[in-house]
């Protein structure tokens, strides 16, 4: 079959590599149908994370078609459309059974394998391990273009912006940073209920796209966005600011929009050390949530889809074949310059 390959940071290449094949009684192999690139997946070519070592074939979002089915598997048969979702659970260890599989002990106390522990989903073919507890059939009335963005940026944007952030009905909400997963959070703010979202990024293209998604408001980021979003607030600041760019200078713009007793949700992926003024957030009483996506919330999201609730498709922007995966990954590497939220690669 062919696969994306890393050979090292900034060296991947689309080669054979022998089937993926059933390895223990719970795997099942997906052919996969449509995949999607994530920032994670530029973190690792640049050497950000050292775990993911040559050979490992790249990805952890796919939808796709059982091919093949481990002998303990009884949730899914040759034949059925699933979701693999970017994390990997057991179902049956502590971390699973407290609805916190990010972290499962048995996967190896990480739930994000797939790209990183094992081989990933930018494949022909995908193993995938504990398949009935980890997949999701895709409902009939869900399109693949839909399904794939439940793999991960729905749901981080979703739990780890909305949910830990604590969003209730009549909130004001800011999303610092309006790429894929800040627009996740934009799209199911309205889910609890928030009565103003406020997008705040540099890139006016992506501002545009947040007001399309249900954001209220569009503040350009700045040395006048703080103030700005100040004075669209009275003074007091957002009830809950969600960071989604992963740089200390958003974590501190988050921080400096939120009221008090408000909340900072920060969804970003960090690579280097944040300051914060904690000498004045103490006083202020404000919570910082922060995590890595459990992707409990797909089920949800699933029926949400199905509704027309939440158009997940919206999120698409470009549109690859599996040959074309070296330019997928141009395009992505270079989104504000393309235009590109998210890409859909298909064989």
């Amino acid at each position: 079959m062919k696969a994306l390959v890393y050979h090292g940071p900034g060296s991947k290449a689309w080669e054979d590599v022998p089937d993926a094949a059933v390895q223990e009684p719970t795997d099942v192999v997906v052919r996969v149908d449509t995949t999607t690139i994530c920032g994670t997946d530029l973190h690792i070519l640049h050497g950000d994370v050292p775990a993911v070592t040559d050979g490992r074939i790249l990805g952890h979002e796919a939808v796709g078609t059982v091919t093949a089915v481990g002998a303990a598997v009884t949730g899914f048969a040759e034949g059925d459309r699933v979701l693999v979702p970017a994390i990997t659970r057991c179902g049956r260890c502590a971390y699973c059974q407290r609805g916190m599989p990010s972290h499962c002990a048995t996967v190896g106390g990480i739930g994000w394998i797939f790209g990183h522990l094992i081989d990933g989903t930018q494949a022909e073919l995908v193993r995938v391990p504990y398949a009935d507890t980890s997949l999701y059939a895709v409902p009939p009335d869900v399109t693949d273009e839909q399904a794939i963005f439940l793999a991960d940026s729905l749901p981080t944007g979703y739990e780890v912006g909305v949910l830990a952030g604590g969003v209730r009905p009549g909130h004001t909400v800011a999303v610092v940073g309006a790429g894929a997963v800040g627009l996740a959070a934009v799209l199911t703010t309205g889910l609890w209920g928030a009565s103003r979202v406020i997008a705040v990024d540099t890139n006016k293209f992506r501002l545009a796209k947040a007001l399309e998604f249900g954001a209220t408001d569009a503040v350009e980021a700045g040395e006048g966005a703080v103030g700005d979003v100040l004075a669209m607030t009275d003074g007091l600041g957002v009830d809950v600011a969600i960071e989604a760019v992963g740089y200390p200078e958003t974590l501190r713009t988050a921080a400096a929009l939120v009221r008090p007793g408000g909340t900072v949700a920060n969804v970003g992926v960090h690579g280097v050390p944040v300051e914060l003024p904690m000498q004045d957030l103490w006083i202020r009483n404000i919570t910082l949530t922060m995590g890595l996506v459990d992707t409990v919330s797909v089920p949800t999201l699933l029926t949400m889809v199905a509704s027309g609730r939440i158009p997940a498709e919206r999120m698409g922007t470009h549109r690859f074949t599996f040959a074309e995966m070296d330019h997928a990954y141009d395009v992505f590497a270079n989104a504000a310059a393309n235009e590109a939220l998210k890409v859909v690669i298909t064989p």
